[in-house]
């Protein structure tokens, strides 16, 4: 149940990664979609910063989202093996 439940927050949060990389290709004109790519960016690129340090920009494209993604479910199947081992 636990584990279900972190599990579900951990892709949560990559589904929320991948949204913010969508909403980087296209230019946000609308005041609710500006308030969207606002929220995304408070809560992803903090993350993606971390990662940027070790992998810049080549060429115009940004890597660090499938770095971070990766990272993420490693750490995902980290802590939901710890918590069903616990229980």
């Amino acid at each position: 149940m636990i584990a279900s439940g972190i599990s579900a927050l951990f892709r949560f949060y990559e589904f929320l990664i991948i949204a913010w990389c969508i909403l980087s290709w296209f230019p946000l004109r609308s005041e609710w979609s500006q308030d969207l790519g606002s929220a995304l960016n408070a809560l992803v690129a903090p993350y993606m910063n971390l990662f940027r340090r070790f992998i810049p920009p080549i060429g115009g494209i940004d890597f660090s989202p499938i770095l971070g993604i990766i990272v993420l479910q490693f750490i995902a199947r980290f802590v939901v093996r710890f918590f069903v081992g616990i229980l």
